[in-house]
């Protein structure tokens, strides 16, 4: 069975509805849609699960226990993760819940993909599930150009473990992507976490947690990685991200020079301001309301109705932001 995933709790909640209308809408009702839990703060989205017959709550706790042991263990052999992770929080493994995404490798679906919370479907994704047949991994983004959201690029190690050309071609954004059911058995997690243990985990680049290591374990297995934003014919390729602010917008479907987007991703912004608009705070920032028309869609009597000059929203580095950038310029000098 193939089917659609995200990750989430209840603080991204009105993102996870709009995210699963767009997927109804651009990919089908009969979609199946699993939403794998952040934390325990899941009792909105168990009761909006409980009303869509396609959409299901994760709640295999062995799975879930399983790999938030497995990534402990990485960022346990990780030389310098648990200096510089304190400067952002008090948890002793920085957003921990991210990983649980990988619990796609175990159920419930044979294929799938997976995408952010923060992201909406805008097109059919036959093309996809056609490419996994001859691949291992699907992506469609830009991640390429910028490794230090991937990699430590200051580590020695890491041109010895990846030659650069890998790099530039295998890197992806953890945002959106998709793979297959049992990719990674037992044995070669092990495998994984040996070789890190022995000194690669220096590699890994903490302040992305989850993104690091997915590409990490897709790379060190030799797992196939085919990125539509490489493959593709030039004239063909969209981008995806919400700071490209030149997309438009025809029948509430995104398109990029005549070519419709498979996603966007509003990267970048904070939960809380979905939160705040979908409550009917008018607060302007790129392609809010597309995302407003996929959060109602289904309740459009509800859709808030603007009647004053909507507050720009500002786009200044918040607190998170300006710690993360110090402790890069951290990591760059170890």
């Amino acid at each position: 069975m193939d089917g659609i995933c995200t990750l989430g709790n209840d603080r991204v909640y009105d993102q996870i509805v709009a995210l699963v209308n767009s997927i109804e809408t651009n990919a089908g009702k009969d979609m199946p849609v699993c939403i794998y839990p952040y934390d325990d703060n899941t009792e909105k989205l168990a009761q909006f699960a409980s009303t869509r017959p396609n959409v299901e709550l994760y709640d295999d706790l062995d799975s879930i226990a399983k790999w938030d042991r497995y990534v402990r263990s990485i960022w346990d052999v990780h030389p310098f993760a648990k200096e510089v992770w304190p400067k952002v929080d008090h948890e002793p493994y920085h957003r921990i819940g991210t990983h649980r995404r990988y619990c796609a490798f175990d159920a419930p679906f044979d294929r799938y993909i997976y995408m952010d919370a923060d992201t909406l479907l805008m097109s059919p994704i036959d093309k996809i599930w056609h490419l996994l047949d001859s691949y291992d991994c699907i992506v469609y983004d830009f991640q390429h150009k910028d490794p230090t959201h991937v990699y430590n690029v200051n580590s020695p190690q890491l041109n010895s473990i990846f030659p650069n050309s890998r790099v530039e071609q295998e890197i992806f954004c953890s945002g959106f992507y998709a793979s297959k059911k049992n990719l990674f058995s037992q044995s070669m997690r092990d495998d994984l976490l040996g070789y890190l243990a022995s000194g690669e985990a220096e590699i890994l680049y903490p302040m992305a947690p989850d993104q690091t290591i997915i590409n990490y374990m897709m790379m060190r297995s030799g797992s196939s990685i085919y990125n539509l934003a490489l493959q593709l014919p030039k004239e063909s390729i969209t981008g995806c991200c919400v700071t490209s602010t030149h997309f438009e917008e025809k029948d509430h479907i995104l398109y990029d020079k005549n070519n419709r987007l498979t996603y966007i991703h509003y990267i970048g912004l904070s939960s809380s301001l979905f939160k705040k608009v979908s409550e009917g705070e008018n607060i302007a920032f790129p392609y809010r309301d597309l995302f407003l028309y996929y959060r109602y869609l289904d309740q459009p009597e509800k859709l808030p109705k603007f009647t004053t000059k909507p507050k720009p929203y500002n786009p200044q580095a918040n607190l998170f932001q300006k710690i993360t950038r110090k402790l890069r310029l951290t990591i760059t000098n170890n």
